[in-house]
């Protein structure tokens, strides 16, 4: 039976706290590393994610994909022997209601401003 490789990984938050290091098997997907991130989040962060969707995994200045595993991103430190591999998360915002938004802009290119000229 082969041995599974296991790649370090921390990830660094936006306020530069970070969840790990722990280690991971290379055949990780990027969603089920999204899926446990999201489990070990500090209760005490306000910007808690709700679903995979609401997180990027960047490493080396690329946004990981959720269906690519570990080892077919092409991690530079899994060449490195005992590396650790610093993985910031960016967390989406919550989504505003658009439509209303979307209302208000309309309104203003259509001349609907209730400005009185005198």
């Amino acid at each position: 039976m082969a041995v599974q490789e296991l790649v370090e990984i921390k990830f660094r938050l936006a306020d530069g706290s970070d969840i790990g290091p722990n280690k991971y098997a290379s055949s990780t997907t990027v969603a089920s590393l999204k899926d446990k991130l999201i489990k070990e989040w500090p209760k005490d962060k306000d910007n808690c994610p709700r679903t995979t969707n609401d997180v990027k995994l960047i490493n080396a200045g690329r946004i990981l994909e959720n269906s690519k595993t570990l080892g077919e991103s092409r991690l530079p430190a899994v060449e490195v022997p005992g590396g650790v591999i610093t993985m910031h998360v960016v967390v989406r915002p919550p989504v505003n209601d658009r439509n209303n938004d979307k209302l208000d802009d309309d309104s203003l290119k259509k001349g609907g401003c209730s400005c009185t000229i005198l």
